[in-house]
């Protein structure tokens, strides 16, 4: 059995990375491939839920040394998994008190060895759109102009990502109504 592949989708918030790993998730499916999908914030909160932590937006406030160790926490778990393909939902950074944290700091990448990054993008605007829209979170108030900041933040944090690891970084563009044109890139990158 060939090794399990690890690859981890970034994006802001608001680019759309949920409905395209859905996407994609449903098209290797029908080509008989086992696929898992974890989010790292997910994985992050089940363990902040055993030190009495109630939601999960509360996760960027908590100190330093805390997120770090929910971060190795998490990354523990996923490293485990063994489908033939585990995409790792995250961030490439969160806005925490102290500035922009890695989303995956170099210990996590020690831990979870990603195969591929997929940074998945999409218009400013569009990005501002979609989230006014989002009800289902706290979400900070932005602009597009904090919109462009975090983009231009978000690059740099995975391109260190992937000089790092020595794993391959793909962007990919997930304009509104294209999810299937999107899903087919990530596919073909990855190579599964």
């Amino acid at each position: 059995m060939a090794e399990s592949k690890k690859v981890v989708m970034v994006g802001i918030p608001g680019v759309g990375k949920s409905t395209l790993v859905s996407k994609i998730v449903e098209i290797l499916n029908n080509r008989k491939k086992s696929v898992s999908v974890q989010s790292f914030g997910t994985a992050m909160f089940e363990e902040a839920k055993k030190i009495g932590i109630k939601d999960r937006d509360e996760l960027r406030k908590l100190p330093m040394d805390v997120q770090k160790n929910l971060q190795r926490l998490a990354a523990e778990k996923i490293a485990k998994l063994k489908d033939d393909l585990v995409i790792i939902d995250t961030h490439a950074f969160i806005a925490t008190n102290a500035g922009f944290y890695p989303g995956l700091p170099y210990h996590v990448l020690q831990i979870i060895k990603p195969s591929n990054f997929i940074s998945v993008y999409a218009r400013p605007e569009e990005i501002y759109n979609r989230r006014m829209k989002d009800t289902t979170r706290n979400r900070d108030i932005v602009s597009i102009d904090s919109i462009k900041k975090e983009m231009a933040i978000h690059d740099a944090m995975l391109s260190s990502c992937s000089v790092f690891s020595g794993s391959p970084m793909k962007p990919v563009l997930n304009t509104e109504g294209k999810v299937e044109e999107a899903a087919n890139t990530v596919i073909s990158a990855i190579e599964i």
